[in-house]
């Protein structure tokens, strides 16, 4: 019998909207209003300036490591700010804004980078589940709540976050497969910020595009200007009004880029060209915003500058609130893991306690 090709919907679309210079398109601009436009620029704007206070803090040893997000705030903004309450979100450990943007307060989102237990205390009333670390453990988590909403018959969404190291992971095969079979009302958002700590994007796969992958599990892609907080906004509400239709899920491909480290465990100088940087610096998706606002006449000097006052006092409370509610013996991190401590664990203790002794650290309650 001859060879037959077999019809399969494959068609990969890239949506720009808002270029670097702050130029858009008209036909494609999203329809929002001044006050729904200047509240994502406040909320970019706080992630942006919370992020920058998180990693001085990191550095003056008031806080453990830390993960920093500059460069991928149109991703978290865009992407959820058109949600219900009623819908769900599933975050990885960049995605601050969203947090924010949820209702988490700062001092919980600092707590969890300070190594306190309730930095992962989700707020009362927020559909939200905690912050999780672990690549791509995430994806099962937005298909299995996904499912849970399609069971009960509500028109809620769930969407949930991912980076492009994420699709290199068993988990993100489960999670899709089983979305795409039962038709879940999921969205999948890949953060594909280019590198996967050290190891490039084009070394994840060997795919022309992240976003082709969803044909494989049978739900609609979209690769999107991940920079571009317009473009972001407009294919998420596509999906999500998609999901809520009962259409099933959809993987959108969000291509962006960290502009700091990994984390600050990491010397991306080790990998990446400083090059590299500056041209993605040049894409920065909080100026482009700010040209296209100040187009619209929505945005002038005094209202940055008033903006900026705002978040400053913001993120003040928050890490006042942080470090006037700390009632904890640093050394209690050795004593709740196991019924009998390690011999090795014992000999640490007893080093970090005298390097406590040292640095004139309280231990005790």
């Amino acid at each position: 019998m001859p060879r037959k090709n077999i019809k399969i919907e494959t068609k990969i679309e890239h949506l720009s909207i808002l270029d670097e210079k702050g130029k858009f398109d008209t036909a494609l601009e999203p329809k929002l209003d001044g006050d729904r436009l200047m509240y994502m620029y406040k909320m970019m704007l706080l992630t942006r300036r919370l992020d920058e206070r998180l990693l001085n803090m990191q550095r003056q040893g008031r806080i453990g490591t830390y993960a920093p997000v500059r460069g991928q705030e149109a991703v978290q903004i865009g992407s959820v700010v058109d949600l219900r309450p009623s819908d769900w979100t599933v975050q990885a450990f960049r995605e601050p804004g969203v947090c924010l943007h949820r209702g988490w307060s700062i001092n919980t989102i600092i707590k969890f980078w300070g190594g306190y237990e309730e930095g992962c205390a989700v707020p009362e009333g927020v559909n939200d589940t905690p912050i999780a670390v672990p690549v791509a453990s995430q994806v099962p988590h937005i298909t299995g709540i996904a499912w849970g909403m399609k069971i009960k018959k509500k028109d809620d969404v769930c969407i949930g976050f991912c980076g492009d190291g994420g699709t290199s992971e068993g988990d993100f095969h489960e999670g899709l497969t089983f979305a795409g079979v039962f038709k879940v009302p999921a969205v999948f958002v890949i953060a594909n910020n280019q590198w996967a700590i050290s190891i490039p994007r084009e070394k994840q796969t060997a795919a022309k595009t992240l976003a082709q992958k969803a044909a494989g599990y049978g739900m609609p892609g979209i690769q999107v200007d991940g920079n571009d907080v317009l473009a972001v906004y407009a294919a998420t509400k596509e999906a999500v009004d998609r999901a809520r239709a009962g259409e099933g899920p959809t993987l959108i491909e969000a291509v962006t880029y960290r502009l700091a480290m990994h984390t600050t465990a990491d010397d991306p100088k080790k990998y990446r060209s400083d090059e590299e940087v500056k041209r993605w610096e040049k894409r920065d998706p909080i100026p482009r915003f700010e040209k296209y606002l100040r187009e619209k006449g929505v945005l002038d000097d005094k209202t940055v500058e008033e903006l900026e006052a705002d978040v400053a006092e913001t993120i003040k409370k928050g890490v006042e609130e942080y470090e006037s509610t700390l009632d904890c013996d640093p050394l209690d991190c050795f004593d709740y893991l196991y019924n009998e401590v390690p011999a090795e664990l014992v000999e640490q203790r007893a080093e970090f306690a005298a390097c406590l002794e040292r640095e004139g650290v309280r231990t005790g309650h």
